[in-house]
């Protein structure tokens, strides 16, 4: 029973900044490990980063690498993924995520093996 809620999308143009941000209630997530994953139109939803729940291990899919970063803030039970130089293929409906792992120390891109998701937030990067 955890519920995540993200906020900060909206239209920005190419080349402009975000921070997106998800807040997890219910059950404690601290030990999860989180991500964030998109979906733009006709394509299936891909991960963008994750983060372990150790905070020790994080990646990223290609596209994003230098540009994205993925944090997280225990203490107020939030995921972040700060968005810059962004493109227009950056455009989608960005979701976070939260999977129970046993290994503290390892966190999955792959939409398949996560159970708990938030509702999305938009993203659109004008040219």
């Amino acid at each position: 029973q955890v519920q995540l809620v993200e906020s900060g999308g909206g239209l920005v143009q190419s080349g402009g900044s975000l921070r997106l941000s998800c807040t997890a209630s219910g059950k404690s997530v601290d030990l999860w490990s989180m991500g964030w994953f998109r979906q733009a139109p006709g394509k299936e939803r891909e991960g963008i980063s994750c983060i372990s729940g150790s905070n020790r291990y994080r990646n990223y899919t290609d596209s994003v690498k230098g540009r994205f970063t993925i944090s997280r803030d225990n203490a107020k039970s939030t995921l972040y993924l700060q968005m810059n130089s962004l493109e227009p293929e950056d455009t989608g409906r960005y979701y976070c995520a939260a999977q129970r792992f046993s290994n503290v120390d390892y966190c999955s891109r792959l939409p398949s093996l996560i159970h708990t998701w938030g509702q999305g937030t938009q993203v659109t990067v004008s040219a």
